[in-house]
């Protein structure tokens, strides 16, 4: 017998004839939450600000322009995109726009001046934006190598509190949860940014579609 199976061993028999507990403990966890549209791109827009991102929303037909705006604005002129993001989104910009894939190595990525993606899901209360990975929003490094996220995100898509949120994702898909800018501090709390991830998160809200 080797020295786990002993100690599994004796944990188990500690466990039986340790007594049964018999108080029930109540889990009054906060679940199915609704917030109307108004109040809940309120928290999403406040939260987010707060984490240090910009907030752009825009209705489905102006998704476009506001892209448009929000690149220029940043001074992006070539910027990368992942397979499946829609194609009219950018359809007001100028710039050239690079499909990224598993073949592009990360230096290219380092040399983007912005990478534009969609997103799967949003959490209102935390100000969070849910990757999965799917066709419209590309594999982990193009949105963490680059130095500016433009991330578009769906209003219907964001839900009240992090339970809600976390039961529109599939499980089996590399989710990557992102609240503002990269940000980091070390022990003395100097703040870093940049170290993780993009020093630059813009989320543009699409509140119908």
């Amino acid at each position: 017998m080797t020295a786990r199976e002993t100690v599994l061993g004796r944990v188990r028999d500690a466990l039986e004839i340790a007594p049964q507990p018999t108080v029930t403990v109540e889990r009054a966890y906060l679940r199915d939450r609704v917030l109307p549209d108004g109040e809940r791109l309120a928290l999403f827009t406040d939260r987010l600000v707060d984490h240090g991102a910009r907030v752009h929303a825009c209705t489905a037909a102006g998704t476009a322009a506001t892209l448009a705006e929000v690149l220029d604005g940043l001074g992006a002129h070539r910027i990368g995109v992942p397979a499946g993001l829609e194609p009219s989104w950018l359809a007001d910009w100028d710039g050239t726009a690079e499909e990224d894939g598993a073949d592009v190595p990360v230096a290219r990525l380092e040399s983007l001046d912005a990478v534009v993606t969609a997103s799967a899901a949003g959490c209102a209360e935390t100000g969070t934006v849910f990757l999965d990975g799917s066709a419209g929003q590309g594999r982990r490094a193009l949105s963490l190598v680059p130095d500016v996220h433009v991330c578009v995100v769906e209003l219907s898509s964001v839900a009240a509190g992090v339970p809600e949120a976390l039961a529109r994702l599939v499980p089996e898909r590399p989710t990557t949860l992102i609240s503002g800018p990269s940000a980091t501090s070390d022990i003395e709390l100097e703040r870093v940014e940049g170290v993780h991830g993009p020093r630059t998160l813009v989320v543009v809200v699409r509140t119908d579609v």
